[in-house]
């Protein structure tokens, strides 16, 4: 049997530590926080979520996105309004400055990706995401 630090879901859960508090750092200086690059990056993409899917996205509870939220509508990074079917749903969308913000974001979390892959090349990269997506799917047939 193979000892914990030669274990796969030992060593993944290490990397993701060390690639969390990379991040978090990286952030920092950018008045960021991960749960809110999360949320930014998921209205980027997909402009008027909800609270519940921003917070599924971003791997928190709905109350910590909600905290989040008035967080970052706070700083003008985002803008809430009524779902037009809906009226209890707020729906969040990207502001000009919360675009600006996120675009410096993406810069410094690239940086760190950067950071942590250099060691591989770049087929060695295409098999490492490869690797993990192969884990995902193994543990979403759960």
């Amino acid at each position: 049997m193979a000892g914990t630090t030669e274990r796969a879901g030992w060593l993944l859960k290490r990397a993701q530590d060390a690639l969390n508090s990379a991040m978090t750092a990286a952030l920092r200086e950018h008045g960021a926080t991960v749960p809110e690059y999360a949320a930014l990056t998921a209205l980027a993409d997909e402009p008027g979520m909800s609270n519940a899917d921003l917070a599924r996205r971003a791997y928190v509870t709905p109350q910590t996105m909600n905290q989040v939220l008035r967080e970052l509508e706070r700083r003008g990074w985002v803008s809430r309004h009524p779902h037009p079917g809906h009226g209890r749903i707020l729906q969040a969308e990207l502001t000009g400055t919360g675009r600006e913000v996120l675009a410096a974001c993406h810069l410094a979390v690239g940086a760190v990706e950067e950071m942590m892959l250099a060691g591989l090349g770049p087929g060695e990269r295409r098999q490492l995401v490869a690797a993990l997506q192969s884990c995902i799917a193994g543990l979403s047939r759960g």
